[in-house]
C-alpha cells in the first residue's frame, strides 16, 4: 500500500507544473492533497477524478483558499468533509474516507505565521483537534492522517531550529502539541518511526524567502501519522526533490498491507 502527501499550495499551479503526468507513475493507492486553492467549479476533470482514481474534496468557504483531498482507488464506504470544528469545516482543512481496511484523512492545520490573531487561532484548532484525534485513536481501526501539520517537532526536523524558537511552527506550545499527540494519546510520527536521526533528508517545505531551496533550509512539518500497528508496517518513506509541483515535497510512505 502506497500513500502520499502533498500540500499543493494550489491545485491549479501543481497541475501546471506537471503534478498530474507525475501522479499516475506513482501507482499510488491514495493521495492526500492540502492547499487546494480552488473550488470544484475551478477543477477540470483530471483534477476532480483522474484516471484510476475516485476525487473527494473539502472546500474552503471562502474563494482561492485552504482546501483538502484524497484521492483513492478505491470508493470510500464514507465521505466525511465536516467534524463539527468551525474552524476547521469553514477553512476545508479536513477530509476522511472510511474504507473496509483502512480510514484515510487529509488535515491541513492553520498557520499561526501572519501574527498573534492567527496564531490564537491556530492554538484553538489544536486544542479542538485533540479530542477528535483521541477518539479516532480509541476505535481500534486502522487510520493514516496525512498532512501538513505547521509544526517542526524537534530540532533535528528544521535547519536553522535556533533562529525559530519564537516562531509560529516551532513554538513550545505547538511541539508540546505533538510531542503530547505522539507520546501520551499514542499516534506514531511514522517517518520518525522510520527514520529516527535524518534530519536534513527529511524536510518537506521551504520558504520561498532567500535560497531556501537551493541550500535546503528546510522544515518537516508535513506528516503521515498512524495507529502503532499501522506505523510499524512502514516499509519506506521518500520525500521527492527532483522535481517540484509546490513549496513543499512530496511525502510517499509504503506500507506493508498483508494480513
Amino acid at each position: 500500500m502506497k500513500i502520499i502527501t502533498l500540500n499543493l499550495n494550489g491545485i491549479r499551479s501543481a497541475s501546471r507544473k506537471g503534478f498530474y503526468d507525475w501522479l499516475p507513475r506513482q501507482k499510488a493507492d491514495f493521495v492526500c492533497l492540502q492547499e487546494l486553492k480552488a473550488h470544484e467549479v475551478n477543477l477540470d476533470a483530471q483534477m476532480k477524478s483522474p484516471k484510476g482514481y475516485f476525487g473527494n474534496f473539502s472546500y474552503a468557504n471562502k474563494k482561492g483558499y485552504s482546501g483538502v483531498g484524497i484521492y483513492s482507488k478505491e470508493k470510500p464506504n464514507k465521505v466525511v468533509n465536516k467534524i463539527g470544528i468551525p474552524e476547521m469545516d469553514e477553512e476545508g482543512r479536513y477530509i476522511e474516507i472510511d474504507l473496509d481496511k483502512i480510514v484515510i484523512i487529509s488535515v491541513y492545520l492553520p498557520s499561526g505565521s501572519s501574527g498573534e490573531e492567527r496564531q490564537l487561532f491556530k492554538y484553538k484548532v489544536l486544542d479542538k483537534m485533540l479530542v477528535v484525534l483521541k477518539k479516532k485513536i480509541k476505535l481500534g481501526k486502522n487510520i493514516i492522517i496525512c498532512g501538513d501539520f505547521n509544526i517542526a517537532h524537534h530540532e533535528i526536523d528544521l535547519k536553522n531550529f535556533k533562529g525559530n524558537k519564537k516562531n509560529s511552527g516551532f513554538l513550545p506550545k505547538e511541539r508540546a502539541w505533538l510531542s503530547h499527540l505522539f507520546s501520551k494519546v499514542g499516534w506514531v510520527d511514522v517517518y520518525r518511526n522510520l527514520y529516527s536521526n535524518k534530519g536534513e533528508e527529511g524536510y518537506t517545505w521551504w520558504s520561498n524567502r532567500g535560497q531556501a531551496w537551493s541550500k535546503n533550509v528546510g522544515w518537516r512539518i508535513d506528516y503521515q501519522i498512524a495507529n502503532p500497528e499501522l506505523a510499524n508496517k512502514a516499509k519506506k518513506a521518500t520525500i521527492l526533490k527532483t522535481q517540484r509541483f509546490s513549496d513543499h515535497a512530496p511525502l510517499i510512505i509504503t506500507y506493508d498491507d498483508s494480513d
